[in-house]
C-alpha cells in the first residue's frame, strides 16, 4: 500500500458539555496540528499517490473553514462535543467530499484509504481512518 501525507494546521476555541470534561466544559482554546494520509495500492498514471500540491491546497481549505472560529457557534456541531476525535472526522468526511468532487486531481479517485490525525499537543492526539467511497476507486 502507498502513502502521501500532507499538513496544516488550525487554531480553534470551544467548549465541552458534561461533568467528564472538567475546567474543559468552559471555553478555550487549541491549535491542531492536521495530517491527512492519502492510501492506494497502486500508483496513478504519473506515478503518485495523489497530487501533492492539490491535496495540500484541499486541506487549507478546510482548515481554513474552522480557523480562528468558535467552534460552538457552528450550527453543523450544535449540541455535540467537538472532541479532537470528532474534528478528525470532521477533517475526513470534508477531504473525502473534495477528493468525490474532483478537488484532488482525477488520480484521486484511486484512493482506496484514508487517515486524519489532529494532534493537540506532543503527547495527545487522536485519528480517524476508512475506506473512501467506492466510486473513488
Amino acid at each position: 500500500m502507498y502513502r502521501l501525507s500532507v499538513r496544516d494546521h488550525m487554531m480553534i476555541a470551544h467548549s465541552f458539555h458534561g461533568e467528564v470534561f472538567g475546567p474543559a466544559q468552559r471555553l478555550h482554546g487549541a491549535t491542531y496540528v492536521v495530517d491527512v494520509a492519502f492510501a492506494r495500492p497502486v500508483l496513478d498514471d504519473d506515478d503518485l499517490v495523489v497530487d501533492i500540491g492539490l491535496a495540500s491546497d484541499a486541506l487549507k481549505a478546510i482548515t481554513g473553514d474552522f480557523t480562528l472560529s468558535n467552534l460552538d457557534d457552528v450550527a453543523a456541531f450544535r449540541g455535540r462535543n467537538t472532541t479532537t476525535e470528532f474534528m478528525a472526522r470532521v477533517v475526513f468526511d470534508r477531504m473525502a467530499d473534495a477528493i468525490v468532487a474532483g478537488r484532488l486531481g482525477e488520480g484521486a479517485k484511486g484512493l482506496t484509504e484514508m487517515a486524519v490525525t489532529l494532534y493537540e499537543s506532543h503527547i495527545a492526539w487522536a485519528s480517524y481512518e476508512g475506506r473512501l467511497p467506492a466510486a473513488n476507486g
